[in-house]
């Protein structure tokens, strides 16, 4: 059963999270102050409405105290973003996560109610970072301080070799999570089963271990 979703600011960033949403099944409400904006996107959401969304009297008429998760995902506007956060908590969505352009944004965000707050500019940045410095390394995503998931290309020390000759878990302490070869995705992978040439592993571990394993 699918879900109600909320996008409020239809930037790039926001833009792609409903199209995301949308492809993954959801169902999407996505609200800007811009015609333009709105209407560029009304063949792709389910709903999408020119709004100022900083006026409390949009909860209601919107009914947006309705809606499963709220995204706020402007950017600059930080005032606007902080109260359309305060907003729609004191609405009683029961989730809603914003963007921040920065630590600070961040912490006020997270001091009026955010759940869960996103930093695009600067995860993009780390991402980059750790592909241009680990050949390798096709993605990142950092959790907490000390832990990440990566997918890695097979390095040729693994190919033609098993999870149980590799060792991975018992050398470096990670975990590998899947083996991707094209579109197939092996989930949980077994002890015997081979790394190919072309495989893609993701693997989850302490970002020092990680380092290890990658040569990073």
């Amino acid at each position: 059963m699918s879900r109600q979703f909320v996008v409020i600011g239809l930037g790039r960033f926001g833009t792609s999270v409903a199209r995301a949403l949308t492809q993954l099944g959801e169902d999407v409400l996505g609200i800007d102050v811009d015609e333009d904006k709105v209407q560029s996107l009304s063949d792709e959401l389910l709903h999408v409405v020119v709004a100022d969304a900083t006026d409390p009297a949009v909860l209601d008429t919107l009914g947006l105290r309705n809606f499963d998760v709220a995204v706020v995902s402007m950017g600059r506007r930080l005032q606007d973003s902080i109260l359309i956060t305060h907003s729609l908590k004191e609405a009683g969505i029961a989730r809603v996560v914003a963007r921040a352009v920065d630590d600070m944004h961040g912490r006020v965000l997270r001091k009026v109610g955010a759940d869960r707050v996103f930093y695009p500019e600067r995860d993009m940045g780390i991402r980059a970072a750790h592909s241009l410095v680990g050949s390798d390394i096709i993605d990142y995503i950092e959790f907490g301080s000390d832990y990440s998931i990566m997918e890695i290309a097979a390095p040729a020390r693994f190919v033609g070799r098993s999870l149980a000759e590799l060792g991975i878990r018992a050398k470096y302490g990670i975990t590998v999570l899947a083996l991707k070869r094209g579109a197939d995705v092996l989930t949980s992978p077994a002890a015997a089963d081979i790394i190919a040439e072309d495989a893609v592993l993701v693997v989850m571990g302490r970002n020092a271990d990680l380092r290890k394993l990658t040569g990073y």
